[in-house]
């Protein structure tokens, strides 16, 4: 087992102090959008070897895969690790966002390097060949877009923007009432196709968007207070239209959600803890300054209303509090372990291993316990649980708990490993 050395990336719409707030640590005083855990290229986790020295994760995966990852993850996701671990902390709206599938990421990633568009290109959609579903945990109050709404419901908000327009005594945009007729078409694939592309291609979308944003400045309501938010940001930007054909989801501490390839989706606020298959895919579709790449983007997006993908959460007789969204190669393990007045031992959890796992500790101090030794794992760092190192049981440790002015509620800590 190692502890690791990871990478913070400083996107600007992430908060200055939140992850630093979590983790125990002192701010960067610069933004701090993710934290990324794991073994993808373009930022892998550092291993602090027994002597002292350091290594990539991703080059210790590949010394000796077997080990590290496990036959069966070897045979399944080759000699890779499966998964990456992202804690994410928005102070603003990220970009419209969808993932590829894997066929089209394989596809779009050979057909960009065929084509010799360079890898780190600003123009590039396809970064590696893998898909990229995820999902995201909430450690704070936590807003998203999430998934297309009822098309029903999104005729109805469309047409309430033409009267909040008209009512201001200016005319309303004619592209928003061809909006209206594309949502009230017979089939609904085709009326979101024809929504979406229609806001993202019509040359006045972006005088559109601003006479809404006008209209809607003292409107209440939850859509005017989307447009608002992403207008304070992106001002003009087509995506605050598109995001009004999304559903809006406001997650409590506690909540998770998971996004399958196809699903547009924003994240606009809040702290998690983020998981996703090991790729960094991501064709935009608005609120954002960088590259979009509308044809290719209407080949990725599922055209379909969907309700909002909740994880829940399943308990094991062993004690073990697990989130597991429909991918195989990733599921989240919540640790939360409490000192007891009498013993320890009570506290003490095992840890889900299907492979390797990525540990991170964001309260308290835990021990990862193995036949092989123990792992100190200090507030604020994480490590790596290679394949062979089985069982492991995660427990307190030594000067947390009760009797201590440190995390006097114990520790709390959080593991993913493949889907079992």
């Amino acid at each position: 087992m190692y502890l690791l050395e990871n990478t913070l990336r400083p996107y600007a719409w992430g908060s200055e102090t939140a992850i630093a707030e979590l983790l125990g640590r002192v701010p960067s005083g610069g933004p701090e959008a993710e934290l990324w855990v794991g073994a993808h290229p373009d930022s892998p986790s550092q291993v602090v070897l027994e002597d002292g020295t350091r290594q990539h994760l991703d080059q210790l995966i590949a010394s000796d895969p077997e080990r590290a990852l496990g036959n069966e993850a070897v045979q399944r996701f080759g000699d890779r690790l499966p998964f990456l671990l992202k804690v994410l902390a928005a102070a603003a709206p990220l970009s419209l966002q969808v993932h590829p599938s894997s066929t089209q990421a394989a596809a779009g990633f050979a057909a960009e390097n065929a084509a010799g568009i360079p890898a780190d290109a600003p123009h590039r959609n396809y970064r590696d060949g893998f898909h990229k579903p995820e999902m995201i945990f909430a450690l704070t109050p936590f807003e998203a877009l999430c998934g297309f709404r009822p098309v029903s419901e999104a005729a109805d908000v469309f047409e309430r923007l033409i009267s909040a327009v008209e009512a201001t005594g200016a005319s309303a945009p004619a592209l928003l009432a061809d909006v209206v007729s594309d949502l009230r078409g017979a089939d609904q694939r085709e009326a979101l196709r024809g929504a979406f592309t229609r806001l993202l291609t019509t040359a006045d979308a972006t005088q559109a968007a601003e006479s809404v944003a006008t209209a809607l400045a003292s409107v209440p309501g939850r859509d005017a207070a989307t447009v608002r938010e992403l207008t304070d940001h992106y001002p003009g930007d087509p995506g605050v239209l598109v995001a009004l054909l999304l559903n809006r989801v406001s997650l409590d501490p506690g909540q998770a959600i998971y996004l399958p390839a196809g699903n547009v989706h924003a994240y606009l606020s809040g702290l998690g803890i983020e998981v996703m298959a090991a790729s960094d895919n991501v064709l935009r579709g608005g609120l954002t300054p960088k590259h979009v790449d509308v044809p290719e983007l209407l080949k990725t997006v599922r055209f379909e209303s969907v309700s909002v993908p909740a994880v829940e959460v399943r308990h094991t007789g062993l004690g073990q509090e697990l989130y597991c969204p429909p991918f195989d190669e990733f599921a989240l393990q919540r640790l939360e372990l409490r000192a007891g007045s009498d013993s320890m031992a009570s506290a003490d959890v095992p840890l889900a291993q299907n492979g390797p796992v990525l540990v991170l500790a964001v309260s308290g101090s835990i021990v990862l316990d193995s036949p092989r030794g123990d792992l100190l794992v200090p507030r604020g760092s994480s490590a790596f649980v290679p394949a062979n190192e089985a069982p492991v049981m995660v427990k307190l440790a030594a000067g947390t708990g009760p009797d201590t002015d440190q995390d006097d509620d114990g520790a709390l800590a959080f593991a993913v490993t493949i889907a079992g």
